[in-house]
């Protein structure tokens, strides 16, 4: 068969020739030759698997810069990548889907701002961290201002230090942002975005490392809470505690689809292999809440160097026994070195008061 003209190799391959010009001029569907005099594209007939899967791809929405990278793989790596794209694509869907309810939520509520000019509450907190009583190094951080506390727990190699401080350093600004509350989501969202690429950006030829971030954002009412990987926030309200976060680890995800019970997932030696970090090289999906903030509760940001060694009902004793939050942080973190302290130690505590 000779060569197609762009009219029929379009039909062919169930495109536009519009669409066929744009790939030729972004050098993704080159035709096979030009006509001389009429300037009319003409096309190879071995060109249309790979046309068909152009066009099956961007059904999918996929860029042009990415399908042209697709197109240049082997099958089976081709297969790899169109999966790993369909794995962000949903992933991003689910992250504006939660915000998108939150919204929803925020509105049928009356939609107050995030800026109130007369804020009901605030935090007393404290922050506190320990190497413990193994490690000759610290690479957790622990942060409590009046309105932002985070925790988070780097690791890998030399970098794990620089890369938690560089994941909470990246919300410091929205400490200072008034945004509606679903705003709010979004910007910590993008935060979160930022924070990883910062983390990739402390990468060395020898050395990737990653951390995990918890966090709280307070502003008139609400706490905004964002969560990647297995540090943790408590809520004590009411002599109850109640895990507010869940373990991005592997131990948790085979739990959750009924091949681990929770005692096999204490005890598993994997039980600290995360599936989500930050700076682990693929664009990071966080976990987003709202929250009222009211006076009474006290909220617990921890590493798992204190919630893997001290059991819940003493955390739960520890964060009831005493008013202050920096002498209930120095309670912890004893308790954590009591039972040992394999790892560094990172905790803020906050009570949210009445104004």
């Amino acid at each position: 068969m000779g060569l197609m003209t762009i009219g029929a190799f379009a039909r062919a391959a169930r495109l536009t020739p519009k669409a066929l010009r744009l790939y030729d001029q972004v050098g993704l569907l080159v035709p096979a030759a030009v006509d001389p005099e009429s300037g009319y594209r003409l096309y190879d007939p071995a060109q249309l698997p790979v046309a068909r899967l152009v066009a099956q791809l961007r059904r999918l929405g996929m860029p042009l810069a990415t399908i042209r990278v697709v197109c240049g793989l082997e099958p089976a790596a081709a297969a790899e990548a169109v999966t790993a794209y369909w794995r962000q694509v949903s992933a991003d869907t689910a992250a504006r889907a939660r915000i998108a309810t939150l919204l929803v939520d925020h509105l049928s509520e009356g939609g107050a701002t995030m800026s109130d000019p007369n804020p009901t509450v605030a935090v007393r907190c404290a922050a506190g961290c320990d190497t413990g009583l193994v490690r000759d190094s610290n690479e957790d951080t622990a942060y409590a201002g009046e309105r932002l506390l985070a925790v988070a727990d780097g690791m890998r190699g030399p970098g794990g230090a620089a890369a938690s401080a560089a994941a909470v350093d990246a919300l410091k600004p929205l400490a200072f942002t008034d945004v509606p509350a679903a705003d709010l989501l979004a910007m910590l969202a993008g935060a979160v975005s930022d924070a990883d690429r910062a983390v990739q950006g402390l990468a060395t030829d020898t050395d990737q490392p990653v951390t995990t971030l918890t966090a709280l954002l307070l502003s008139g009412s609400r706490l905004a809470l964002v969560h990647v990987g297995d540090t943790r926030a408590y809520l004590l309200r009411g002599g109850e505690l109640s895990l507010l976060t869940q373990d991005h680890t592997w131990v948790q995800a085979q739990v959750d689809q009924g091949r681990l019970d929770r005692d096999q997932a204490a005890t598993h030696p994997q039980r600290a292999v995360l599936v989500r970090a930050l700076g682990g090289g693929r664009q990071v999906e966080a976990d987003l809440a709202l929250r009222t903030a009211l006076p009474g509760d006290r909220y617990l940001l921890c590493s798992d160097g204190l919630s893997a060694v001290v059991d819940r009902a003493d955390l739960g004793s520890a964060l009831a026994a005493t008013d202050d939050p920096g002498d209930t942080v120095r309670a912890l973190i004893g308790l954590a070195r009591a039972e040992g302290a394999p790892d560094n130690i990172a905790c803020v505590v906050a009570d949210v008061v009445a104004v």
